[in-house]
């Protein structure tokens, strides 16, 4: 396969993920009408882990994590039900394409870490598409807010959560294989869940009471850990053959999914209000992506200088 097929089929892969993770969040809205928040985190870990586990055999990777792996595994475990927990609590109330455009603020999140805590080389222009970008996302807040209450914050639970998870996963990716990463997260994942929901049961917390799910609610639970094995494998292969500087302006498709997804299946569509943050939020991130590329061209430049030529 030449560079170009490879490409391109990266580019396929990773629109497919902006299909199947809106799918996601469906389940997710369709599983919490009746099931605890909680109980629908596990059964997404228990999924997941089940369907990754025989292609993690089929390809022949290892099972066994270093102590210091398995540290790393369980703190993005525990980032990922921080994460999931945020997001389906918030669609169970919230359209999904207002949670999701919320959520998107998690690359300013991740600039914003590496600026304070990583001491990472951040610009003023990137800093300002970051401060943009917050202010597109409080378009989005400020009506859900006065509709949903407070459970309109949520989302960005799910942006933190998921920015401090991307920033694990760069350091667990050097150590394990991004298929096993997947299986060991999601089983110590519903792990974790389960001493959790024994808490909540016993403080009687509805949102991690353990209910378990009747007739059609145990589908819609089990797509949700479907969609995620989906989704996040074809991630994993979409950045295999593909340079993440091409398919991270694609994953904004994921919007358009959301919110197409949304109105067929509960009728719910963005407002004016919500649509201004949403093309805020987009553009300020895709900014973004525009001058992470220009910075690493330039770095490459300064390390590879051209050949000068011969007059």
């Amino acid at each position: 396969m030449d560079l170009d097929d490879r490409i391109l089929l990266g580019v396929a892969l990773m629109i497919a993920f902006c299909v199947f993770a809106p799918l996601i969040d469906v389940a997710s809205k369709l599983a919490a009408q009746a099931v605890p928040v909680g109980v629908i985190v596990l059964g997404r870990g228990v999924v997941q882990a089940a369907l990754m586990l025989p292609v993690v055999l089929v390809m022949g990777l290892r099972l066994h994590l270093s102590r210091r792996a398995l540290r790393l595994a369980a703190l993005r475990a525990l980032l990922l039900v921080s994460s999931t927990y945020c997001f389906v609590a918030a669609v169970r109330v919230m359209p999904i394409a207002d949670a999701l455009a919320i959520a998107f603020v998690e690359p300013f999140i991740i600039l914003l870490i590496g600026r304070l805590v990583l001491s990472e080389q951040v610009g003023p222009r990137r800093l300002a598409a970051c401060a943009v970008g917050f202010i597109g996302s409080l378009f989005v807040i400020q009506p859900s807010f006065a509709a949903f209450g407070p459970v309109a914050f949520f989302p960005l639970g799910t942006a933190l959560s998921f920015a401090l998870y991307m920033l694990v996963t760069r350091r667990l990716s050097r150590e394990v294989h991004p298929v096993a990463m997947q299986f060991h997260t999601a089983l110590l994942a519903a792990i974790l869940c389960l001493p959790l929901l024994a808490l909540g049961t016993a403080a009687d917390v509805a949102s991690l009471t353990f209910a378990a799910p009747k007739g059609i609610f145990w589908l819609w639970v089990f797509c949700v850990g479907l969609a995620s094995a989906v989704a996040h494998l074809a991630m994993t292969y979409a950045l295999k053959f593909a340079p993440s500087a091409t398919l991270a302006p694609l994953h904004y498709l994921e919007i358009v999914t959301a919110t197409v997804l949304g109105y067929l299946v509960f009728g719910d569509f963005p407002n004016s209000l919500t649509w201004t943050g949403i093309a805020i939020i987009v553009a300020s991130g895709l900014y973004v992506i525009h001058r992470e590329r220009q910075v690493a061209r330039a770095a490459r430049l300064t390390l590879n200088p051209p050949a000068p030529e011969l007059r």
